[in-house]
């Protein structure tokens, strides 16, 4: 019987490389990365009160929304489609 396993650290043990079918459970304080690189920082979007957002506020927020969905899509937390 042959056995592989989907989790393995790589030399040094800094790193554990998860592979197809493997998962990682992230504890409080750990860090995704994907390929050696965490995601950018996002800015938080501005909270408006009362009155509905105007166009330009609407595409910033669309666009923060989707900058959040490329960055999970890219550590594997979401799937690309």
């Amino acid at each position: 019987m042959s056995y592989e396993t989907k989790l393995y650290r790589e030399p040094g043990g800094s790193v554990l490389t998860v592979a197809a079918g493997g998962a990682v459970d992230v504890e409080t304080g750990g860090k995704i990365l994907a390929n050696g690189t965490q995601a950018s920082h996002i800015a938080d979007a501005a909270v408006a009160a009362g009155a509905a957002p105007n166009k330009a506020e609407f595409d910033a927020l669309v666009g923060k929304v989707n900058a959040v969905l490329a960055a999970l899509e890219g550590v594997g937390v979401l799937a690309s489609s």
